[in-house]
């Protein structure tokens, strides 16, 4: 008898998709949008959607499971590390003092990854203030060539690292959603 999970699909219409067409919240209607700095903004939003998509329908134990010793990488600690990560680069643009990492030490993000419910709703809230602090400072400056900060950080270079960071996170997604309870799917 396996552990291993079998594998599955909620799609119908392509198995080998997360869900149909149909009922993909990523796909718009339309066309892509015009200009570069509104789709980078797009691929930014569908890459967030597919990490929350990636954790629906799991509870706090499946969330914080980590199925791929030696790692310490859970569904549960993406979300956490992402949201350290933005805080990180909110500080990258940031003129003034920084602000202290979300989770303590380096690692504690996914170490602090726990099987609790209440720990699950931090991280989730956690994500959204960071997203919503680092969109709304980079909202101040919309030409993609403005340098920020003490380093001189380019607009687009932030803008490019961070779809670079949830597009490789979300294929550690799809890893570890198939590792806990065999579900795979773009």
């Amino acid at each position: 008898m396996s552990d291993r999970p079998a594998r599955w699909s909620q799609a119908t219409v392509y198995p080998d998709m997360w869900t149909d067409p149909d009922d993909d919240p990523r796909n718009g209607e339309g066309v892509s949008p015009d200009g570069e700095l509104p789709t980078l903004q797009d691929f930014l939003t569908d890459y967030r959607l597919t990490l929350r998509m990636k954790c629906e329908g799991l509870d706090a134990e499946q969330l914080a499971r980590r199925p791929v010793p030696p790692s310490t990488m859970s569904l549960l600690g993406l979300v956490r590390h992402l949201a350290e990560v933005e805080r990180d680069w909110l500080n990258w643009i940031s003129d003034g003092e920084p602000k202290p990492k979300l989770y303590g030490k380096r690692d504690a993000d996914f170490d602090g990854a726990v099987a609790d419910q209440a720990v699950v709703e931090a991280a989730y809230a956690d994500l959204a203030r960071e997203q919503a602090a680092t969109d709304a400072a980079l909202a101040e400056h919309p030409d993609l060539g403005k340098r920020l900060g003490k380093d001189g950080i380019a607009v687009r270079e932030l803008m490019v690292h961070r779809i670079e960071e949830y597009a490789r996170h979300c294929g550690h997604a799809d890893l570890l959603r198939e590792c806990v309870d065999g579900r795979v799917g773009q």
